[in-house]
Parts: C-alpha cells; structure tokens; sequence
C-alpha cells in the first residue's frame, strides 16, 4: 500500500510545489523558522499525494485506455485502493493544514483554502473542472501558482508590481504547460467522453495556445527589471519542445509525449536556472543579512 501512496503522489513531481511555497516564503520572511518547515513538507509530499491520488482514483476508467498511466506519468490504481488512497490524502493533509492555519495571519487562510479548493476540484464532481476546456489549464496552473502566493501570504508580503507580474506569468506557464501536455491524451480523452483544452480546440491549435502563452509569459516576467528579466529567456527550452508539434494532427497526437517526456526534465534545469536568478536577488537585497 506504502508504494502505491508514493506513485500516487508523483515523486518526480514534489518539487514543483514545494518549491514555489519555500523559495517565496523564505525571500520574503528571510529566515528558517517553523512556517518554511512545516509548508515546505506539507507541499512537498501531503499536497502532491491528495492532488494526484485524487486524480488517480476519479480518473481510473479512462486512465485504463491511456497508455502513459502505470508509470512515472500517473498511476494506475486498482479500486481496492482507491478509498485507502482518498483517506490517506485526507489524513497526511489534515495536521498539516491544521498547523498552518495557526502559524499564519488570517490574511493567509484565504490563499490556502483556495488552493485545496482548486487541488478537489480539478479532479473531483461535482466540479470536475478537468473536464471544463481552458478551465482545466488555469485550475492546472492555480495548482502550482497558490503556494508561491501562499507562501507570500504566509510571510505577510505586500503586494508590488514586480510580484504581480511574476506570479502573473508563472500562471501563464503553468496553463501553458498543462495545454501542451493534454495534447497527447487528445485520442484516448475522446475515446473516454473527456473534455479538455486540447480535445476542445484540437491539438495543433492547443499547442499553438501554449506557445503563445509561453511567450507572453517571458515578456511579463521582462518587465521586472534585471536579475528577474533574466527568468524571460527560460521560455525558450519549452517553445523548442512544443514548436515541433505546432501542426500535429488530432490523430497521431500522441507523438507530443515525445516532447513531453523531455519537458520532465527540462523544468529541473529552468528550476535551477530560477535558482540562480532568485540567489543573485537574495544577494542584491540583503535578504539574509
């Protein structure tokens, strides 16, 4: 049951929410306290296994037609698993959140009770916002884009343009970035009766969506000013990975995992990338001094 829990969970996945929250958090508030811990955890594992283990039990019948579940790309539960699954997404969250509320200013619940609306909502009815066209990559994108604005809240951050328009392009992103990837479930979504961004507009148009996404992201984040402008250019890894399959038919769509399966790897080296950027921001503000 313990290994059905962590494929669940997406372990090649954790990072990409517990980053968000620790890096937002920890350059706003600016040191290591009991808030960073216990967020940085509880988006680390907890978040990843109730958003995923979710999708993997109301997603079970059409995820035995799709070749890519039963892997690293999702898991395939059998139905015996599925209410242990669902209990055990509620209980590693609960003391967790429970914890969080505590820490944090009231301005902060807000945030974070929208994140795990978005979190039950993508995947569960009566919501099912998954099946919702364009819908589905924005509440994708709110996945990934609430910890950060979670972690600012957490931290008591004000508001500024220069974050504004940060989150607004990591929002960008992320649609951009779900778009893309549900280009290659085109025929066996349809197979299934599921709607989705790229079974609605097709795939040649949705990954064209995505590249123009992807671009607008890099021209907001080029507003903030240097080092941050520096984080526009990263958009080019994921435009060479989607410009290939601009006029990728609806029936052999599946070629996109191809750029998929690379796009796993190439947010590790962008995340890096961000790394460096958010360091050189650290170092020009005194943010640890």
């Amino acid at each position: 049951m313990l290994a059905d829990l962590v494929r669940a969970s997406r372990p090649l996945s954790w990072i990409n929410t517990a980053y968000p929250f620790a890096a937002a958090y920890l350059l706003t508030a600016g040191r290591v306290d009991a808030a960073l811990v216990v967020g940085t955890v509880f988006f680390l594992v907890p978040y990843n296994l109730a958003l995923y283990g979710i999708n993997d039990v109301f997603d079970y019948a059409s995820d035995l037609t799709n070749p890519r579940k039963g892997g690293v790309e999702g898991a395939l539960l059998t139905p015996r698993r599925h209410r242990p699954v669902l209990v055990a997404s509620v209980v590693s969250c609960a003391p967790f959140v429970a914890a969080l509320v505590l820490l944090g200013p009231p301005a902060s619940w807000a945030t974070l009770a929208v994140s795990l609306f978005a979190l039950v909502a993508y995947s569960a009815p009566p919501f099912r916002f998954k099946e919702v066209p364009v819908l589905d990559s924005l509440t994708s994108s709110v996945h990934f884009v609430s910890p950060a604005v979670y972690g600012l809240a957490l931290a008591g951050a004000a508001p500024t343009a220069g974050t504004l328009a940060v989150l607004g392009a990591f929002l960008l992103w992320g649609m951009a970035s779900h778009a893309f990837g549900a280009v290659q479930d085109v025929v066996p979504d349809r197979a299934a009766g599921i709607a989705s961004v790229a079974t609605a507009l097709g795939a040649a148009r949705t990954v064209r969506l995505a590249l123009l996404a992807w671009c607008a992201a890099g021209v907001l984040v080029a507003t903030v000013g240097l080092p941050g402008a520096l984080a526009g250019l990263l958009v080019l890894p994921y435009l060479a990975l989607a410009l290939p399959y601009a006029r990728v038919g609806d029936e052999d769509s599946a070629r996109a995992n191809g750029g998929w399966r690379h796009f796993l790897w190439v947010n590790y080296a962008v995340g890096t990338a961000v790394t460096m950027i958010l360091i050189g921001y650290a170092l020009r503000d005194g943010v640890f001094s």
